[in-house]
């Protein structure tokens, strides 16, 4: 998926999309992603008609870009978009992951702000099928979905607290993931740092390949 983010606003999470058929953007506090249209160079100064001062955004694209006018780059960060082996046969998780709910959110952006898996609001929920691993009665690990492109469903959010390193809370979450997408006739994909090799090696093991390089831009409108 050469554009996933325009896609999924357009298709999964239309219901979530702000913008036109040129550039759309979710509500800041789901998601800072914004999609530009294939072919569409104007995009960015597009946005600024759209957006206020201040407002952050992220931009993904395989694509190397310059800081767009009226933007400031904050920050740039080198991804690899996996996708996940039609044949893959990973193994049950164990236990059954808890459903979070509303009442859950102040855990999981605390969770989520401390282990740093990507960015996370309080309405981040909204993308639906959020799950999580509860020990000694805190919220230990968890994994949600996000971006949702015709046949794929991206799994995200995945993190666990450092308390709970190397229990296999993320591997079992992930598989928890992929075995509802699977019910739902969709294709499990994820995007990780590239240099992120922990998380990397697991996903291999898990047996998702890689589709493509992918660069990740966090700017801020002037």
């Amino acid at each position: 998926m050469i554009n996933p983010v325009y896609n999924a606003l357009s298709t999964g999470d239309s219901s979530l999309a702000f913008g036109n058929d040129r550039v759309k953007y979710f509500d800041e506090q789901v998601s800072p992603f914004i999609g530009i249209a294939n072919g569409n160079t104007d995009g960015f100064k597009e946005l600024l008609q759209l957006l206020p001062v201040g407002r952050k955004i992220l931009y993904a694209t395989p694509q190397i870009i310059e800081e767009p006018e009226g933007w400031q780059l904050l920050n740039e960060t080198k991804g690899v978009q996996f996708v996940l082996d039609p044949g893959a046969n990973p193994d049950n998780a164990f236990g059954i992951p808890v459903p979070l709910q509303k009442e859950n959110i102040e855990e999981m952006v605390k969770l989520a702000t401390l282990t740093k898996p990507g960015p996370f609001g309080e309405r981040t929920i909204d993308f639906g099928n959020y799950y999580g691993i509860f020990q000694d009665g805190r919220l230990a690990a968890m994994a949600g979905q996000r971006l949702h492109v015709t046949q794929y469903t991206e799994v995200s959010a995945v993190c666990t607290h450092p308390d709970y390193t190397g229990s296999g809370f993320a591997a079992a979450l992930i598989q928890h993931q992929i075995n509802v997408i699977r019910r739902e006739g969709k294709i499990p994909f994820l995007h990780v740092r590239e240099d992120n090799s922990r998380a990397i090696a697991l996903y291999e093991r898990l047996e998702f390949k890689v589709s493509r390089l992918m660069n990740f831009y966090f700017l801020k409108r002037r």
